[in-house]
């Protein structure tokens, strides 16, 4: 079981090595995703190959990969679609809007209003969505990876929590190191485009099988009581701590519960250790608790916060 999951993971991870340089804790964390069935918010600077390791994902797992460019003009019709009347019939059918797909990418995400933004909110949580009064399943690997810049906020609108709390993890990518920027560079001297990723040969997996199966040892993955205990406690703290305003919620501690035990599966083993607990909760927190004004004066961050939270939380033996 554990040995199959970690098998397909690593082969995921050398796929995506075809394209995008490093980043190996970034690829854990959408591993860890892609296991949990979670949404992903990815927050960097333009030019990191955000959209391009999303789309080099869905290569690879053979699925359909849709992207939409979020503005301000954006409305919600755009992303669900619409029912259109057929003057010959004279009936309505249903024109199917970007959501229906396996991979979302909502690109730039907070560039659209709220009344869009909230378009997704039923997508993301009980992958449907409703037009007109009727429900329409989407597909079970669907799954949304939004974008968002965290150094240009004119024109943007902030995803308000309740939205936020829907992505499993909010994940960062930071610029590369100096090695994997030269490489990066020796790779595009060589030939090599973001164009034509056509003439790249990707081993794909067949289709929805293998996540199927992959999600399901996930599932299986034992969790013992006193790391149960673990994880509620470090979520519970968050609403005691006293630089934190606002703490984790409930579905924080089933979040970090999932998120722990695909992050296990995808290092091969079927039961979940404390290290996993403390290596995936800043993905899963950080965009769950909001600071005191004070604390972010000091300039603490939201994993400044969390690292404090896990220095203080007793680890069980």
């Amino acid at each position: 079981m554990a040995e199959y999951v970690h098998r397909i993971a690593e082969h995921i991870r050398g796929e995506l090595h075809k394209v995008i340089v490093g980043q190996d804790h970034v690829i854990d964390h959408i591993l860890v995703a892609l296991l949990a069935e979670g949404n992903v918010l990815i927050e960097g600077v333009p030019g990191i190959a955000k959209t391009l390791l999303v789309k080099v994902l869905a290569r690879i797992l053979g699925c359909r990969f849709t992207r939409i460019q979020f503005t301000p003009d954006l409305m919600p019709a755009d992303v669900t679609g619409t029912n259109v009347f057929n003057l010959s019939t004279g009936t309505f059918s249903l024109r199917h809007g970007p959501v229906f797909t396996h991979l979302l990418l909502a690109d730039e995400i907070n560039r659209t209003p709220p009344k869009t933004q909230a378009a997704l909110l039923e997508a993301m949580e009980e992958r449907q969505v409703t037009i007109d009064g009727v429900s329409h399943a989407l597909p079970p690997m669907f799954m949304v990876f939004a974008t968002q810049n965290p150094i240009e906020y004119e024109g943007t609108y902030p995803l308000p929590e309740a939205q936020l709390d829907r992505f499993l993890l909010k994940i960062l990518i930071t610029y590369p190191s100096a090695e994997e920027e030269q490489e990066v560079v020796a790779r595009w001297h060589a030939g090599f485009n973001t164009l034509h990723l056509d003439e790249i040969a990707f081993n794909t997996l067949e289709g929805e099988k293998e996540i199927r199966e992959c999600r399901q040892h996930g599932r299986a993955v034992t969790v013992e009581d006193g790391v149960q205990r673990y994880i509620v406690n470090v979520v519970r703290r968050t609403r005691e701590t006293i630089s934190i305003a606002w703490g984790a919620s409930p579905r924080a501690a089933v979040a970090l519960l999932l998120s722990s035990k695909a992050l296990a599966a995808v290092r091969g083993r079927s039961f979940v250790l404390p290290d996993d607990v403390k290596e995936i909760a800043k993905p899963v927190l950080r965009h769950r608790i909001i600071l005191r004004p004070e604390a972010e004066i000091d300039g603490l961050s939201a994993d400044d916060a969390i690292e404090e939270i896990l220095a203080s939380v007793e680890v069980p033996r």
